[in-house]
């Protein structure tokens, strides 16, 4: 079952950190998705640009509103992603444990609803 690990976290803190800091993060980041990728449980992973370029789309009563920023207006927001595939929540979970945003932030685990299973 597909399980998608969505990283929340301060991201005005990234740039508090110093370039070594920086640099051990991301390490800590690319050993991750090598741990993932070499289980075969990794289908994909994204890191996003900070919340600040957001731009949030919403219809009310038939017309578009667009407006700059995230939706939520929070310390933390969606800093990234990672889409896992694993036999079930405990193994999502354990997953969710590992990963170094666990360590700085908060790691979301929701399972991926297939269109196959939707009602017809």
């Amino acid at each position: 079952m597909q399980y998608l690990l969505m990283l929340y976290a301060d991201d005005t803190q990234w740039n508090n950190l110093s370039q070594e800091q920086q640099q051990q993060a991301v390490a800590a980041y690319g050993a991750y998705t090598q741990a993932l990728q070499e289980a075969g449980v990794h289908k994909g992973s994204h890191r996003l640009r900070p919340a600040a370029t957001a731009t949030t789309v919403s219809l009310t009563n038939g017309k578009t509103q667009v407006l700059d920023g995230p939706f939520v207006d929070t310390k933390e927001q969606l800093g990234g992603y990672y889409l896992i595939d694993v036999p079930d929540l405990n193994a999502a979970l354990a997953w969710a444990r590992r990963c170094p945003g666990a360590q700085h932030g908060t790691v979301e685990v929701r399972a991926i609803w297939e269109i196959s299973e939707y009602p017809s």
